[in-house]
């Protein structure tokens, strides 16, 4: 038998989400039938590092695949692409220890958003306009509030009584780029429409409508109010996934030019 890590990046647009559905097209799917067709078999092994929901991208989500066979790494990246749609590309694939876990072994994931402060003839799909005018100091100061460990059961819709919603993140840095704001918000795991609720939040900050203090108290008791500003998926990017210590995190930059 023989392991391999792949990266994948995706355009989400078209897709309801990572996980494999029998109801609907996902971005697991296609990658399930484009492995078929490469092996040329459905006993196979094939395991991503987490879920993204319905509409969010990906720059480097990361799985591993374990099957019977000789191919090599290289040529079965090509094999992939050919069956797989134009919005869903291997980038990589390599040899990898028979117990790597794409899912169990990640020790960081990082997402990043895309908020646009102009109207874009060309990137809609992978940014949220925002038409207000925002104040960059006071998104900056909510972004500082989210760091650290906390519960965030405010912003998530993961049942606090079935799954730990206590969450330690690295960071939640703010990066303003010409008609960019971009969000990068790095953690060892992440819970459901977590990352957009709290952009949302910190939007609602930048517009004037809350204070750091109010999101304080998000954190310290349930509230439903950052449910109600969710971001939309479109300016959600699953940015890397880290396995080692040693590795260092890409740099943040948008993924479009406005």
């Amino acid at each position: 038998m023989a392991r391999f890590k792949m990266t994948i990046e995706y355009d989400g647009t078209r897709y309801s989400g990572w996980q494999v559905q029998s109801n609907a097209r996902t971005v697991q799917g296609e990658l399930l039938g484009a492995i078929a067709e490469a092996l040329g078999t459905r006993t196979f092994e094939f395991v991503g590092s987490g879920r993204t929901d319905a509409g969010v991208h990906a720059l480097a989500q990361v799985a591993h695949l374990e099957a019977n066979t000789t191919v090599r790494p290289d040529v079965l990246r090509i094999r992939l692409n050919d069956y797989l749609p134009s919005d869903v590309c291997v980038v990589s694939v390599e040899p990898v220890h028979a117990r790597f876990h794409a899912r169990h072994h990640a020790l960081e994931r990082a997402y990043l958003y895309q908020i646009a402060q102009r109207r874009t003839a060309f990137g809609k799909r992978f940014v949220w306009w925002v038409k207000d005018t925002l104040d960059i100091e006071r998104m900056a100061e909510a972004c500082s509030t989210f760091e650290g460990f906390h519960d965030f059961r405010s912003f998530t819709k993961d049942d606090p009584d079935e799954k730990s919603t206590t969450v330690e993140l690295l960071e939640c840095g703010l990066y303003p780029t010409d008609d960019l704001i971009l969000i990068r918000i790095r953690g060892s795991h992440f819970l459901w429409r977590m990352v957009r609720q709290m952009v949302g939040t910190i939007v609602e900050a930048g517009r004037g409508n809350l204070t750091s203090r109010e999101i304080q108290q998000f954190l310290s008791a349930g509230s439903s109010f950052p449910a109600s500003v969710t971001a939309p998926p479109s300016g959600l990017f699953l940015d890397y996934v880290l396995y080692s210590k040693d590795e260092e995190p890409p740099p943040v930059q948008p993924t479009i030019r406005l």
